[in-house]
C-alpha cells in the first residue's frame, strides 16, 4: 500500500464522488482513480465503498479505514514538517539591551 493510496481514498470519502475527487482534488482521470480505489480494496480484502448509480456510500470498513487513514496522512505530514525544520540549523539571537541617562552605583 501506498500514501497515495490513502490520499485517493480520504479524497473520494470527503467529496463523496470519484468524477469530483479526481477533477477537484486530485488532477486525475477518473478512470486512473476507481481504479486506484479497487487495487486498495483488493489489498484490504474488504470493500470501503458502495458505488451508485449516482453517488457512492462507505461501508462500515471503509468508515473506520477512512478514520485510520486520516490519521496516517497527519502523521505524514508533521514527520516531513518535523524533518524540515530538523535541517534547518536553529538561529541563534543575542539580544543586548541598555539604559540611557542612568548612572549605575
Amino acid at each position: 500500500m501506498e500514501l497515495r493510496h490513502l490520499r485517493y481514498f480520504v479524497a473520494v470519502a470527503e467529496t463523496g464522488s470519484f468524477t469530483q475527487a479526481a477533477a477537484q482534488r486530485l488532477h486525475t482521470a477518473q478512470p486512473s482513480l476507481s481504479r486506484q480505489i479497487r487495487d486498495l480494496e483488493d489489498m484490504l480484502q474488504v470493500p470501503l465503498i458502495i458505488r451508485g448509480p449516482r453517488n457512492l456510500s462507505l461501508t462500515p470498513a471503509g468508515q473506520v479505514f477512512l478514520e485510520h487513514a486520516r490519521i496516517v496522512l497527519a502523521q505524514v505530514d508533521a514527520a516531513i514538517l518535523a524533518t524540515r525544520r530538523a535541517h534547518r540549523p536553529a538561529k541563534t539571537r543575542f539580544t543586548v539591551g541598555f539604559l540611557t541617562g542612568h548612572e549605575i552605583g
